[in-house]
């Protein structure tokens, strides 16, 4: 387990975005920009909740910066073992049933487009959203939906952190 260092009057006002990415940062840092087999050696030795927390960072941390970003960023996931599958793992773990439920809609809306363009995961780009508005048009309304459930998952999680308190932070 990495514990994030930090003294209990930042751990109980910390927003719950920060708190979050604050206690995933000492993982974080290591992880950052190496190999696959480095990171899946990293969030192995990740406590359950640490990795569930640690998948769903992963992927707001991305895919709440634009539409577009969210497009991509769950085409990626879908094309590499184990993102999916762990984020959706993490939800779980965090009973976050709406974001799931909005991730699973996502995945079958482009699982359909895909299969009609007969495309795969990996061919998914930014560009695609300038160039096919009616996916630009579906992935916004999702991309909306996103964000308003984000702030309802971020509590919640924020909220498990700081009842389970030992199992991310090390606290001064």
């Amino acid at each position: 387990m990495y514990l994030a260092k930090m003294d209990s009057v930042t751990f109980q006002t910390l927003s719950d975005e920060r708190l979050g990415r604050h206690c995933m940062e000492p993982a974080f840092a290591l992880i950052r920009g190496k190999s696959p087999e480095v990171k899946a050696e990293v969030i192995a030795q990740l406590s359950r909740g640490q990795k569930a927390l640690c998948m769903f960072r992963v992927f707001f941390d991305h895919a709440h910066k634009s539409a577009a970003e969210y497009y991509a960023w769950i085409s990626y996931m879908l094309d590499t073992p184990g993102y999916w599958n762990g984020v959706q793992e993490g939800l779980l773990f965090f009973e976050d049933t709406a974001m799931i439920l909005l991730l699973e809609e996502t995945r079958r809306m482009l699982e359909l487009r895909n299969n009609r363009l007969g495309l795969q995961w990996s061919e998914a780009a930014f560009k695609d959203m300038e160039q096919d508005q009616e996916l630009a048009g579906q992935i916004r309304g999702l991309y909306e939906r996103f964000g308003q459930l984000s702030g309802q998952s971020l509590a919640n999680i924020a909220a498990y952190i700081r009842t389970h308190p030992e199992e991310f932070v090390e606290l001064s």
